[in-house]
């Protein structure tokens, strides 16, 4: 039996931490969407770039240097 490949879009998955298609869980435990698999595979990265970027955004934390 042969597995049927995702088609985009793509999210990563906080509960099962894998990269799921558009009948995955439900978007409350997601990140995306995504273009491609291999981006949402970096799904966290990128959230915690983000985040550390924000907190060091005057404009978004009154306590930035």
């Amino acid at each position: 039996m042969t597995e049927t490949p995702m088609v985009g879009p793509y999210w990563w998955c906080l509960t099962h931490e894998r990269v799921e298609g558009r009948d995955g869980c439900p978007n409350t435990v997601r990140l995306g969407p995504f273009d491609t698999e291999e981006e949402a595979s970096h799904a966290i990265e990128k959230a915690h770039e983000r985040t550390k970027q924000w907190d060091s955004d005057p404009r978004w934390n009154d306590d930035a240097s």
